[in-house]
């Protein structure tokens, strides 16, 4: 087998890192920098998100100072149908969409592994913090959480499947990030001090309260403003006016744009009527959820099997009990509630430092 490599090189410090230690193994090696989308088609800045030109430019300043190829491949088409279109309708119908699960599983490790394929590149190196490890025993390939806790990004790479991680390497999994930031510098690379990307690239401003930014997004891309609604309490009394489903999402307080005399928090939307659900933080507490989309690394549990599981990224994994209840579809129940559970985020299962499978969260039943 060829010991060549296509590096996906966005042009942050972590895929330039990625780059230099593939060649440091001795790999032949490529860097690819991907075309998205342009910021004026989604109506943002030109350099406010990952993925501008600079970021281009910064990949291919590495690439040269590396002495390796570097190219930018237009995969627009695919992310616009594959992540945007998803990320909007999904918002619509009252979810809450991971974009950065979809991009992973749809663009990188379907799109661009297949192009390195076409081009007769054994493998796909990124700069993603994850281990794959191959189980000898079993014959299987492991999907492990990277050493360094804080940067872990296994959760959002539960999608990929046997045959990718067979031909992916992810060169950080080992590092800490103060050790790729030390690399950088060390090789005089001019990202080395670069700030984080965001975590929805083509969203201008997005932040933890997902609010605004992305209802604002959302209606550009699909141009039309959202439609008001009303207000509900959990016994289905009106409280006032929201507006649209695509500006709130479950377990969000601020922005609501509405006073009352208690907090008040998102326990629910539901699309058919247009309406949003309001409740104390009591409300917010669910014990069991189905997910469907299923992606298990490895052969699907035949039975019930414990797990710790996390309902979004930054959570602490929870003890839970996993049990497929149809061919894509699972239902966990957790040993404790978990609080502010939503439909469409990635509901990802691990043993220790493990990655079982995920899938995406269908719906939650209230303890």
């Amino acid at each position: 087998m060829k010991r060549n490599a296509m590096i996906a090189m966005s042009g942050g410090v972590d895929s330039s890192v990625a780059a230099f230690l593939m060649k440091e193994r001795g790999f032949g090696c490529v860097g690819v920098t991907m075309k998205l989308f342009s910021n004026e088609d989604v109506g943002i800045a030109r350099d406010d998100t990952c993925c501008s030109l600079k970021d281009t430019d910064d990949a291919r300043g590495v690439a040269y100072r590396l002495g390796i190829p570097h190219y930018v491949f237009n995969f627009s088409g695919d992310f616009i149908e594959q992540v945007i279109r998803r990320f909007a309708e999904a918002y619509e119908n009252g979810l809450t969409p991971n974009p950065c699960v979809d991009c992973n599983r749809y663009i990188k490790f379907e799109r661009l592994l297949l192009r390195a394929r076409e081009l007769e590149y054994s493998f796909l190196a990124t700069g993603h913090y994850a281990r794959i490890q191959k189980d000898g025993a079993k014959g299987r390939y492991l999907l492990l959480k990277a050493l360094d806790d804080a940067k872990d990004q296994s959760y959002f790479l539960y999608s990929m499947t046997q045959d990718q991680l067979a031909h992916t390497l992810f060169p950080l999994g080992e590092l800490r990030k103060k050790e790729v930031r030390e690399i950088a510098s060390a090789q005089g690379f001019l990202n080395a001090r670069k700030r984080e990307s965001q975590d929805v690239c083509f969203v201008s401003g997005a932040g933890e309260e997902k609010g605004c930014g992305y209802a604002d997004f959302i209606e550009r891309y699909r141009g039309r403003p959202s439609e008001e609604g009303n207000f509900l309490d959990p016994e289905g009394r009106v409280l006032g006016r929201h507006k649209g489903l695509v500006r709130y999402t479950v377990g969000q307080r601020k922005g609501l744009g509405i006073a009352f005399a208690r907090p008040l928090y998102v326990c629910g939307k539901d699309p058919e009527t247009n309406t949003v659900t309001l409740g104390e933080d009591r409300f917010l507490y669910s014990k069991t959820l189905f997910a469907h989309s299923l992606n298990w690394i490895g052969v699907p549990p035949g039975s019930a099997l414990r797990v710790r599981a996390r309902t979004r990224y930054r959570q602490a994994e929870q003890w839970a009990t996993v049990e497929r209840v149809a061919e894509d579809e699972m239902r966990v129940e957790f040993d404790e509630p978990q609080r502010a559970v939503a439909a469409g985020q990635a509901v990802v299962l691990y043993d220790e430092d493990r990655v079982v499978g995920g899938g995406t969260i269908l719906r939650e039943r209230a303890s």
